[in-house]
């Protein structure tokens, strides 16, 4: 008999024994069963109303189950009744989700004036200063996370991007290879090293940072689309037709398909650039150039077959587009990405670099308990619940232009 079973058991027996419903509740979220803890929470605080430390893990329970209102509601009830550090921690984690910046800068600092070296809390502190675009209250609490944590990877890469926005490329160098030293398969700070390259015109070391976001994340599409449009610069086409096809072979992919398209019509072959045009406006969900544009292209091609006319290898390269450009106001991706429990990885631009913005709150695994807080662990960099959750929307024109600013990793990460 499991130890769930043997609490099912005893509370089977005596309805009314409370501290075996307490525990079954502890182990039953531990195993994943939220919706039956949610339950034997809910019956407890009927009759413990009083009790802080119930609201706080039906307030982890409903931040496991997304449900962040709920999760909110909760936490400030446990805080009313207890204004305990945990509670405040997990409340401005919630906050952080809920794009409450404001409040949850309340939350982190009532969580430092008990604990003045947490780290992590300074961390939050900068994303909701990011995310208000007060640049220098969010450098200078990143700064103050790596002071205490010299091996906070997250906030290293929030001070490149930020770094990499002003200008301050050598700044912004240091940051990310500080990254990778601290986490040496941390993709995003690879693109952003590329783009960076890229843009200060050394494109052989641009494409050995792409190779390694690749190596890292195989599903990183805007890595593909930036070191293809190089290698098409330098009429490297055999690597890429290798490279492309081989991610094709795990997933059908909308974007890879127009690559693949790009690079038949700049080597003049008619057919397989039709072929590729075709299948991508068969993946519609995964395509994020502009779909009117590979409909022209793909109609265009199609008649010049017809009439079993060639088409010209390209002399030059043109730019991408992607979908809704004119709406997109400022270049650089948005990844938002629910990395581990909630980053959330969303990317906007084609080239640009990651940058591990807001939402991407900082949290860490809670260990569920009844009277511990829901212990937090620092999640990898990329748990791609990029996954999860993790769309890539491109709405802005591929230009080189569009190279100046990194990946931004924004949203949704706890």
């Amino acid at each position: 008999m499991t130890e769930i079973e043997r609490l099912q058991k005893l509370l089977q027996d005596d309805p009314s024994n409370f501290q075996a419903r307490r525990e079954l509740s502890i182990m039953l979220v531990n195993n994943g069963f939220n919706e039956e803890a949610k339950n034997n929470l809910k019956y407890l605080i009927k009759y413990f109303p009083n009790d802080s430390e119930l609201y706080y893990n039906l307030g982890i329970v409903h931040e496991k189950m997304k449900d962040f209102e709920s999760a909110k509601k909760d936490y400030e009830k446990a805080v009313e009744l207890s204004p305990e550090e945990d509670f405040y921690y997990n409340l401005g984690d919630v906050l952080v989700e809920l794009k409450e910046w404001e409040n949850a800068i309340k939350a982190f600092k009532k969580v430092l004036e008990t604990d003045p070296k947490d780290s992590n809390s300074f961390f939050n502190l900068g994303v909701c200063y990011y995310n208000l675009e007060e640049k220098n209250l969010a450098l200078d609490n990143f700064q103050k996370a790596i002071e205490i944590n010299p091996n906070d990877v997250y906030a290293y890469f929030y001070l490149g991007y930020l770094y990499q926005q002003d200008g301050l490329t050598n700044f912004a160098i240091e940051s990310y290879k500080k990254v990778l030293s601290i986490s040496p398969d941390y993709s995003w700070a690879y693109f952003n090293l590329g783009s960076i390259a890229y843009k200060s015109g050394n494109k052989d070391e641009a494409k050995e940072y792409l190779r390694k976001t690749l190596e890292y994340n195989k599903t990183d599409i805007e890595a593909y689309k930036l070191l293809v449009k190089i290698c098409l610069k330098d009429g490297e086409t055999e690597d890429m037709l290798e490279l492309l096809y081989t991610a094709l072979e795990k997933d059908e992919n909308g974007d890879l398909y127009y690559l693949l398209a790009r690079i038949y019509k700049y080597i003049g072959n008619s057919e397989e650039y039709y072929e590729n045009l075709k299948l991508a406006l068969k993946n519609p969900y995964t395509l994020t150039f502009d779909s009117e544009t590979v409909k022209q292209e793909f109609e265009f091609i199609k008649e010049k077959l017809g009439k079993n006319e060639a088409i010209e290898p390209e002399a030059e390269i043109e730019e991408y587009e992607n979908a809704d450009s004119e709406d997109d106001t400022e270049e650089g991706d948005e990844y938002a990405e629910e990395d581990e429990d909630s980053e959330e990885y969303n990317e906007e631009d084609s080239d640009e670099e990651y940058d591990y913005n807001d939402e991407d709150e900082y949290s860490e695994d809670e260990d569920y308990s009844d009277d511990e807080e829901y212990s937090d662990e620092d999640e990898d960099s990329e748990d791609e619940d990029y996954n999860d959750e993790d769309e890539y929307t491109d709405d802005d024109e591929y230009s080189e232009e569009d190279e100046e600013e990194g990946y931004d990793y924004t949203e949704d990460e706890t």
